[in-house]
């Protein structure tokens, strides 16, 4: 390798930035835990970097690639999502963003699914009881009960990696699973995993007998104990099935009183208003949040109301905050790792210098034969 790159990091992401080091790039990472003003990302990209390594809280638009028209050669985020990169932008000046998609997957799964159990055996709320010694007796229903996983239903909508990592999870609680997907019915997992509960249950691992199907939006709602959310931010015209607010003040109505909704996909995808009123007016059990509309969590956000304080749990973007998948150096194993292959693959030009190939690339139609 001849050239020596320059590469500004909006964040430090530990351990697989020494490769980089070690391969005699540039490196220059910003050193505050906050995400640096834009302006100096602009002053950084003008000033002639090969590469960005970035993060969702950092907006890549037109302005940013014209501040590097002609040597800004790759946005390698660290994070599936890229709301924060304007995707048309990146084509029209032909600047490659790559993502760390697949390696949070079991991360996010996992996480959704221990939140709702949270939220489901109210363990907030018995945790204060202990904390602030209002735990004074053992009675069999006072001063509340949770509610158990065990044998419920559970609506998966969408059903992409995650969704798919989240059914294998509910089906080791022998859960009943109503799958709904906008875009795609991967039938043959789904067929797979009810030969699993089917075989659970001939061996007598399972007493009860379980199921698993597709059905459309409003019935997998009406229907199920649980609902959690892994469907993409796809706004109007960007989709002929659009995300935006799926979950809204009609949609909210649908599902039962003692229903409980998880979210760990995209903030938008639920109307936050919606909700709190939703949770005030006890239309719905409870609600576990992962993402939010505006993030951080502004002051003033209704799910912040102290009313709905026992039914709704509220997490900092933290499901794949794990250590080996947001830190890990190997690409296979931690999003670091992976954010890092994704920037050298376009960097030093590996799969024959052609993007569409590269596995990480995300705007690849940008670099199709025309």
């Amino acid at each position: 390798m001849n050239k020596k790159f320059r590469i500004f990091a909006t964040c430090d992401i530990g351990e697989a930035f020494s490769r980089l080091r070690e391969r005699g790039y540039d490196l220059e990472v910003y050193p505050q835990p906050q995400a640096p003003p834009k302006s100096l990302i602009i002053e950084k990209v003008r000033s002639g970097v090969d590469g960005l390594v970035t993060t969702l809280r950092d907006p890549i638009d037109a302005e940013v690639f014209e501040a590097g028209k002609d040597t800004l050669k790759v946005v390698a985020q660290i994070a599936v999502g890229f709301d924060n990169i304007n995707r048309a932008d990146a084509n029209r000046y032909k600047v490659p963003f790559t993502h760390t998609a697949d390696v949070l997957t079991e991360a996010t799964a996992e996480f959704a699914f221990l939140m709702l159990g949270m939220l489901a055996r109210q363990m907030w709320s018995a945790e204060h009881l202990t904390r602030e010694s209002q735990w004074g007796f053992w009675h069999p229903y006072l001063p509340f009960l949770g509610d158990e996983i065990t044998g419920k239903t559970i609506a998966i909508i969408g059903t992409g990696r995650i969704g798919l990592a989240m059914i294998k999870k509910c089906a080791g609680f022998d859960m009943n699973m109503l799958c709904y997907d906008p875009a795609y019915e991967n039938h043959d997992y789904i067929n797979a995993i009810q030969e699993l509960m089917d075989l659970r249950h001939t061996r007598g691992i399972s007493k009860e007998k379980t199921w698993i199907k597709y059905v459309p939006f409003e019935t997998a709602l009406r229907n199920s104990d649980f609902v959690s959310v892994h469907v993409p931010l796809l706004r109007p015209g960007e989709s002929s099935t659009p995300t935006l607010h799926l979950f809204n003040e009609t949609t909210l109505k649908l599902m039962k009183p003692t229903a409980f909704l998880g979210n760990t996909s995209r903030g938008p995808v639920v109307d936050e208003k919606a909700l709190a009123r939703a949770l005030r007016e006890k239309w719905i059990g409870g609600a576990a949040l992962d993402v939010y509309e505006k993030e951080p969590l502004p002051a003033d956000s209704p799910l912040r109301d102290p009313s709905i304080a026992d039914r709704c749990r509220l997490m900092p973007h933290f499901a794949s905050a794990a250590r080996i998948t947001r830190l890990d150096p190997d690409p296979n194993k931690g999003m670091a790792g992976r954010c890092v292959q994704g920037l050298i693959d376009v960097l030093e030009s590996n799969y024959g210098g052609d993007v569409t190939k590269m596995p990480y690339v995300v705007n690849k139609e940008a670099f199709g034969k025309t």
